[in-house]
């Protein structure tokens, strides 16, 4: 495993993240979602594997999520200062005020079993309350001692430009993460939002690298229960199928030339896109073993402007639009 250091933080994380999307009660989000076992297993195993670092949300499986994650470790008997715990906050009553903020932490480190985060990021950007109050509630945990490090997630440019303005004119943490959408089927955030990160020096964690899986076959519908039943990657994905499935075939190509998984070189290209830590959501074992070995996979230049020649101007999937007469718009779900 190699690791690398969240932001300008001394937080290590392994260069690949678990979501734990994929785990919890069946049904309460997801019918793909694996149950406390399963999910123990998989758990297991990336920590055999050398990987340390976990995203959740509080809204994941209706707090299962969390719940699976801390349990597991504790089973385990996993020192907490040996994996680092991100989860979220945002699909909530409030969003991000305040009192919200400070509400929905409590939750959080319940469920986990812990008395802090190594990362707490904001799931959504909030257009109903002010910068001010959101960053400093969350300069309020940090100086708690109940959050380690904040980040953000999908949002556009400005926004997160304006946020960490906020936190630097009045001396509050400033975001160390960002957690956007981003693969080799989805690069609308290389226009601003990622150079503004890189430019900052905060560490990009990108959710869906393999683009649901897309990434990792040649065929588009692939006989799986979360194919079959996710509607959230339908909706992200398949209205641009046709214009999409070009690159994957590239992906297929520079994979038998290098006698890898499509899966290896979608995520070889995050790595050389400057990625930290591709957040994987992973249902079997075998997945993360096939993750593991993507990091001894190094694209050339050369690959890379191949893999991304055929990219064109997709719509935006995963920020949230604001419509002042109709209010704010979800234009797609997480992972």
């Amino acid at each position: 495993m190699e690791y690398a250091n969240l932001g300008h933080t001394d937080i290590k994380v392994s260069k690949l993240c678990i979501g734990a999307m994929s785990f919890g009660k069946p049904g309460t989000m997801h019918d793909w979602s694996l149950d406390y076992p399963a999910s123990e297993k998989i758990i297991q195993h990336a920590l055999d594997l050398g990987i340390n670092f976990f995203d959740t949300a509080n809204t994941y499986s209706a707090g299962t999520s969390e719940e699976y994650l801390g349990r597991a470790l504790k089973s385990n008997q996993i020192a907490r200062d040996q994996v680092v715990l991100a989860s979220k906050v945002y699909f909530n009553p409030g969003h991000l005020s305040s009192a919200a903020i400070h509400r929905e932490i409590e939750g959080s480190l319940k469920r986990l079993g812990t008395d802090y985060l190594d990362l707490y990021i904001i799931h959504r950007f909030d257009y109903e309350t002010p910068l001010e109050e959101t960053m400093a509630a969350l300069n309020d945990l940090v100086k708690a001692g109940k959050v380690r490090a904040i980040g953000a997630s999908a949002m556009y440019g400005y926004q997160f430009q304006n946020l960490q303005q906020v936190a630097k004119d009045n001396g509050w943490a400033q975001f160390q993460t960002m957690e956007n959408h981003y693969n080799l089927l989805y690069r609308e955030d290389e226009r601003e939002l990622i150079p503004i990160c890189k430019q900052m020096g905060v560490s990009l964690m990108p959710y869906s690298p393999l683009a649901a899986g897309h990434l990792s076959h040649r065929e588009w519908q692939v006989d799986t229960l979360r194919s079959q039943t996710d509607r959230v990657a339908m909706g992200k994905y398949d209205r641009a199928k046709n214009k999409d499935l070009p690159i994957v075939a590239r992906v297929d190509e520079l994979a038998q030339k290098y006698g890898v998984s499509m899966t290896q070189i979608a995520l070889a290209w995050q790595w050389a896109k400057g990625v930290t830590a591709p957040i994987i959501g992973s249902t079997k074992a075998s997945h993360l073993d096939e993750a593991v070995a993507a990091l001894a996979v190094k694209l050339t230049p050369a690959d890379v402007d191949y893999l991304e020649e055929l990219y064109t101007p997709h719509e935006i999937r995963g920020a949230i639009a604001h419509n002042p007469a109709a209010g704010t718009v979800l234009i797609d779900e997480k992972k």
